[in-house]
């Protein structure tokens, strides 16, 4: 590891979080099928490594906000953790519930979560934190509702590390990706606002500055699929 709206079819990093939520509503129902045929297959790779990055141990209690359908806490469950997967989309909660009822699914803002101070060994976002309006006042408060010693975890696209493939890459999202979600979304549109929002992202460098701002000690990442996707991570500081 290196240490360290919009309208549905525009992207910005000024972002009206009612629209995005609204946008990710009309995906909902397509939303795991979809991202399985765009990432190749990767997203299920991707997942497996947030798991492995938290490392919570049995008796841990751990958020996944942004969970959307809860597919990315289910590897969570599997380990028998205790899982909190939360959204401000409520119609990703509704698909959720119906595949796995057995899951607590919260309706949570990222930047006013319902949820007490230090109630949580473990934070985990994944590929949401670029959806969020003002996405350090997100961090801020991933820190306030974390233990002391706890972890922070946030899996997002960035930067491939590679001039080349990053040609390649941008040209994928900016002309493929919307191409293919017509072919398998309920709201292809809503993939130009997607591909742009990646676009729009910051660095891994920067984006690791962000979170060390934030009040999170010792921040690295990890680049996965060759940048495609990074995997920052931090700690709360002991009391």
């Amino acid at each position: 590891m290196t240490t360290a709206p919009v309208s549905p079819t525009r992207a910005s990093l000024e972002k009206q979080p009612h629209e995005v939520a609204s946008m990710f509503d009309t995906v909902a129902s397509r939303y795991d099928l979809t991202n399985d045929i765009l990432s190749l297959g990767q997203d299920r790779f991707w997942r497996s490594a947030v798991t492995r990055a938290v490392g919570a141990r049995p008796g841990d209690r751990v958020l996944d906000i942004a969970a959307g359908t809860g597919t990315s806490s289910e590897p969570f469950v599997a380990d028998g953790l205790e899982v909190v997967p939360a959204d401000f989309s409520l119609g990703m909660l509704r698909v959720g519930k119906k595949r796995r009822p057995d899951l607590g699914f919260t309706a949570a803002d990222a930047m006013r979560l319902p949820f007490e101070d230090e109630s949580f060994d473990a934070v985990t976002m994944s590929f949401g934190l670029r959806n969020v309006s003002d996405p350090a006042a997100a961090l801020e408060e991933f820190l306030r509702v974390t233990r002391p010693g706890g972890t922070l975890v946030v899996c997002e696209f960035s930067r491939p590390v590679s001039s080349a493939f990053r040609t390649v890459y941008l040209n994928y999202l900016m002309a493929a990706l919307p191409a293919i979600a017509r072919r398998t979304s309920s709201n292809p549109d809503s993939y130009v606002y997607l591909a742009e929002s990646i676009r729009a992202w910051p660095s891994q460098r920067e984006l690791g500055l962000t979170i060390a701002k934030a009040g999170w000690h010792g921040v690295q990442w990890r680049n996965l699929t060759g940048g495609v996707v990074a995997l920052h991570r931090g700690h709360k500081p002991d009391v």
